[in-house]
């Protein structure tokens, strides 16, 4: 897949995170940045741009080529429609953008929390199939820290959503850990020696840790995606493949934990559509967007289950 990147060329300089009692400051980017490239699912040609926003926005998309008076769309859990093979959020136009969960992974793992994200059709582009473009467009741009902090949500008792042998779950405990586990995966059983991550937004660096971390399918699925109207622009510049319990791009896995990687990955900007800091510790098991999405809706269904200042 041929890409092409266009923004400053010198990252302006990067404010330090500030950290107190839990509470994460606002930052936004300092200049925009913007990237091309192809919809993993449509297909189609897509351009990007991240730009700064005020204090309070949180991610904001817009849909450059739709009229401006229903583009926007506020990307929290709410506005999720449609979990299948991606994230995909809606406005009440009806107006949606897909596939948002790695551009919103790299923003969320910069602790960059108030952007508007500019695209110009249906999809955010794929890249390489991580998030690993778009962190690098976030250290081109530079950070701006803003002056209020994010409400921080405490977790105050277990919150659990479960479906076949997938689960997703938040427990009380100290920081924002992030684990995800493969569990009984047959297809992925003689494949993969890691079967369990664990990522800190509050300590760990998401570009050294996740950001490279690719999506991947089955080969065997593909025909069945094509005939739901998705995929059509997956290859194995973007996706790792899987066929016959090994992979088929040339070089094979970034790393042997590549795939639980990125279901950390998933995981860490479908939770970011929060719109809070959550402190308390997700732990997922096969996990994915669907259960992702639900157990944040479970959460705040459930008021006494957390604290919010």
């Amino acid at each position: 897949m041929q890409t092409a990147f266009y923004g400053p060329s010198k990252a302006a300089p990067c404010a330090p995170f500030a950290l107190s009692q839990n509470q994460v400051i606002q930052r936004t980017l300092a200049q925009s940045v913007s990237c091309v490239g192809v919809g993993v699912h449509s297909g189609k040609s897509a351009s990007l741009t991240l730009c700064p926003a005020l204090e309070g926005t949180g991610y904001v998309f817009i849909r450059t080529d739709i009229a401006s008076f229903k583009n926007k769309i506020q990307a929290r859990y709410d506005s999720v429609v449609d979990t299948m093979m991606c994230t995909k959020i809606a406005n009440s136009y009806g107006v949606s953008v897909s596939t948002i969960e790695h551009v919103v992974a790299a923003l969320s793992g910069a602790n960059i929390t108030n952007v508007i994200i500019e695209v110009n059709g249906p999809e955010v582009p794929i890249m390489d199939g991580s998030s690993a473009a778009f962190s690098k467009m976030i250290d081109r741009a530079g950070v701006q820290t803003q002056d209020s902090y994010v409400p921080t949500l405490r977790i105050l008792k277990p919150v659990k959503v479960t479906h076949g042998n997938a689960s997703a779950e938040f427990v009380p405990g100290e920081g924002r850990v992030i684990s995800v586990q493969f569990d009984g995966h047959d297809r992925l059983e003689n494949l993969v020696d890691e079967v369990e991550f664990s990522f800190d937004l509050e300590i760990d660096d998401f570009s050294e840790l996740l950001s490279d971390a690719r999506t991947f399918g089955f080969y065997e699925d593909a025909e069945k995606l094509w005939a739901a109207g998705l995929a059509k622009g997956a290859s194995l510049e973007n996706t790792v493949v899987i066929q016959n319990e090994k992979v088929i791009n040339e070089g094979g896995l970034r790393s042997k934990d590549e795939l639980i990687r990125h279901k950390v990955l998933d995981a860490v900007g479908d939770l970011a559509l929060s719109g809070v800091t959550i402190v308390g510790h997700f732990h997922g098991i096969n996990s994915g967007h669907a259960l992702n999405n639900q157990l944040l809706r479970v959460l705040f269904a459930t008021p006494d289950a957390w604290t919010l200042k």
